[in-house]
């Protein structure tokens, strides 16, 4: 199976050509969440990027089986093994058990990557669900020599391991450099070197969520679930490893490490990393009081919106910036994008009521070839949807009398449209509400309206002008505008000017 598919290695810092371990199938992990608050944005962005990968791979006709992970324990505040659970903090500041923030946060990051259209992964473990697994790959790298227990604590040799191992190659990091951004140890601090980090840690008492172990009551290190579920499910050498660039520095290189010291061999063949979101050229974050949730991006809710935006043209933008490249929020980006989203929608529409011909203008396998040529090219959405846009083009052209198409030609551009902007980018043509969920009442509008079109078109057929007419005026009276061209009549919503009464 070859698709001249290349993907851009964060390991080795260049574009590489897929090559799958076992053909046709591919094993793909990618790190999800940790659920103890709402879901943010650049989480959000990660989990579009990939979930088009996934839809791309299996339309290439590869066998995915793709793992997202839920980090439901040991994610501690500092990734120096530094402050409390994160859970355990949220459940202890309201007043709940731990599986309740769980559920909760675990439910409304699930909502909204619906909303968002995405598929769900081919696995979705927990991390405390695999609590054997760690401890047992624990025990292992205890056994080969590359970590060190101390009062009920288990911690990883970094300056052992990178003896024989080059630690930093994630990051193209250097010893010094590593070593130089790290705190000295104090005389409180159990670790024998600075870039050593948990892979099991003692309780407190206070410590809510808790596991028995070999080396007494505790829970796991943040790294090392990964590295036993990507194990566990993908085998100890799998295709792609996915997650955002915020990743690499400490949690990817840490599961490198881990894995390479347990099995002796390297875990994962491509690295994958989207890149971050900013707003306005300023990196979204809380403390800069631009981090908007999702919610509110749909609601319009936050401050810095000038209105609510449908989750699933809210994708479509995500889709114009490649997924490696920094995203900028802004309310002008959004609204032109809207724009764009709705004459592709729009151009989708007419391609059933297109009338083929016995000749064609264009070549429609230009644009085919330009779209896989994008997409094959590191999974370029930008550039696939601008060959997409030429097919949009093409369709309104033949709309208008001004281009023919043969019925190969048709048909071809109808399949390819509907792979690509449904299968593929996981867009949708249904209307939606602010909360992006789909209003059944709306879908039926449409039908009703195509059969006022049809009603119309029959009595324009019969020479009956003043009941097609009346049609025609009520639908405008309603805020329907009708369009008349060669091809057949279509609809579409009237634009007001709102700035009078």
């Amino acid at each position: 199976m070859d698709h001249n598919l290349q993907l851009f290695n964060t390991l080795s810092g260049k574009k590489e050509a897929f090559k799958p371990i076992n053909p046709p199938y591919v094993g793909m992990y990618v790190c999800g969440p940790t659920v103890y608050n709402d879901v943010h944005l650049g989480n959000c962005r990660t989990f579009i990027s990939f979930d088009i990968i996934f839809r791309y791979l299996m339309h290439l006709g590869y066998k995915v089986r793709y793992v997202r992970n839920i980090t439901d324990a040991g994610h501690l505040e500092g990734d120096a093994d530094e402050g409390e659970d994160k859970i355990s903090k949220k459940a202890r500041l309201d007043k709940l058990e731990p599986m309740e923030i769980v559920q909760k946060y675990s439910l409304g990051f699930h909502e909204v990557m619906q909303k968002f259209n995405t598929l769900p992964p081919s696995i979705e473990p927990t991390a405390t669900g695999h609590i054997c697994e760690q401890i047992e790959m624990t025990k292992k790298i205890i056994e080969r020599g590359f970590a060190y227990v101390v009062n009920g604590s288990v911690y990883f040799d970094v300056e052992k391991y990178w003896k024989e191992n080059n630690y930093g190659e994630l990051s193209n990091r250097k010893m010094e450099d590593l070593l130089a951004n790290t705190r000295d140890l104090d005389g409180q601090d159990e670790k024998k070197g600075r870039l050593d980090f948990a892979l099991w840690i003692k309780a407190k008492p206070s410590h809510i969520m808790r596991w028995p172990s070999p080396w007494g009551e505790g829970f796991p290190g943040w790294h090392i679930e990964c590295s036993a579920m990507s194990t566990k499910y993908l085998g100890e050498t799998f295709d792609i490893h996915g997650g955002g660039m915020d990743l690499i520095p400490t949690h990817h290189t840490n599961e490198i490490a881990q894995n390479i010291a347990c099995s002796g061999h390297p875990p994962v063949r491509y690295w994958l990393h989207a890149n971050m979101l900013t707003v306005n050229g300023v990196r979204m974050s809380k403390s800069a009081g631009n981090g908007f949730l999702p919610g509110e991006l749909f609601e319009g809710s936050h401050p810095l919106l000038e209105k609510a935006y449908d989750p699933i043209s809210v994708k479509f933008f995500m889709l114009q910036t490649h997924y490696r490249s920094t995203l900028d929020f802004s309310n002008e980006a959004l609204q032109a994008s809207e724009k764009g989203f709705q004459r592709l929608i729009k151009a989708v529409g007419l391609l059933d009521s297109l009338k083929a011909s016995g000749t064609s203008d264009v070549d429609i396998q230009k644009i085919i070839g330009d779209t896989y040529a994008a997409m094959n090219d590191d999974f370029n959405t930008p550039l696939a949807l601008a060959a997409l846009f030429d097919g949009v083009k093409i369709i309104n052209s033949v709309n208008d009398g001004k281009l023919k198409l043969n019925a190969g030609d048709l048909e071809k551009l109808k399949s390819h449209f509907n792979h690509f902007v449904f299968d593929v980018f996981g867009l949708k043509k249904n209307l939606s509400s602010a909360d992006g969920e789909t209003q059944p009442g709306l879908l039926v509008a449409d039908g009703l309206i195509q059969l006022l079109l049809e009603l119309r078109n029959e009595a324009k057929a019969k020479k009956d002008y003043a009941a097609s007419d009346k049609i025609r005026d009520e639908l405008l009276k309603m805020g329907i505008k009708v369009v008349d061209t060669k091809a057949g009549s279509s609809w579409e919503i009237e634009k007001k000017d709102l700035t009078h009464d």
